[in-house]
């Protein structure tokens, strides 16, 4: 039977992994902090394969779990619903969205570290976060497509992180393995490997203009040894600094 995926959080990135999953032939389970009611829409647009619930709903129905909210919010997360579970985080730390976290101003943690310190009895990957959400429904293609693209990920179980790239396989996706939560900064913005690789040269425009700009580019394939290059690349810079794409 094929696996259900929780998606919590409705925006672009959760509406870009539904629509994925259900083309994928999966059950996709949604919730946001606005009830099912307000996903009524989007229900029935993905068809008979998704449903609508609350947060901890999606997190109980989903054998896998994808956390895509902005992560000021991540503390309105229920911790219980998805123990035992492997969550997806897909969030980035942009100060002037979501506060200061002085953790990972300080650089003691990463933004995922401080997301699996809150879901302390699920395994967090990160996932899903260096690419713009058009792009990651529009460069999905199936396994051994010649233009086949990869995503990067990284958390602390290696069987959570099998368990992810097995997810990302059936959407669509090849995965670069970087290693644990505390390397995951390898991919987290204004690192190379960070959007820019997906879209190319990107225009210098408002964040709405950006958003719009994306949904008219189709985006340009990248390799999984691309990928490992550009993670291998990294250099580490403080996380306070990061700015939204667009609003350079």
């Amino acid at each position: 039977m094929p696996p259900t995926l929780g998606v919590i959080g409705s925006g672009m990135v959760g509406t870009s992994v539904a629509r994925l999953a259900v083309a994928a032939g999966l059950d996709v389970v949604l919730g946001n902090s606005r009830g099912p009611e307000s996903l009524a829409d989007l229900v029935a647009d993905l068809g008979e394969h998704a449903r609508a619930g609350t947060a901890a709903d999606a997190a109980r129905a989903g054998d896998l779990v994808v956390a895509a909210i902005p992560l000021g919010a991540f503390r309105h997360l229920p911790a219980d619903a998805p123990a035992g579970k492997t969550v997806l985080d897909t969030a980035n730390y942009y100060p002037e969205r979501d506060g200061r976290l002085p953790e990972l101003d300080a650089g003691e943690l990463t933004s995922s570290a401080l997301i699996q310190r809150h879901l302390a009895g699920s395994r967090v990957v990160k996932a899903f976060n260096t690419i713009t959400p058009h792009q990651l429904f529009s460069l999905a293609r199936p396994a051994g497509a010649a233009d086949r693209s990869a995503l990067p990920i990284a958390g602390d179980d290696p069987e959570a992180r099998i368990e992810a790239a097995r997810l990302l396989d059936i959407l669509g996706w090849d995965t670069v393995d970087t290693g644990t939560l505390a390397a995951s900064w390898r991919s987290e913005p204004d690192t190379p490997v960070y959007v820019r690789p997906y879209l190319g040269e990107i225009p210098a425009v408002s964040l709405d203009e950006f958003f719009a700009w994306t949904g008219r580019t189709p985006g340009i394939p990248v390799s999984a040894a691309r990928i490992a290059k550009l993670v291998e690349a990294a250099v580490r810079r403080p996380a306070g600094e990061a700015r939204i794409p667009g609003e350079d």
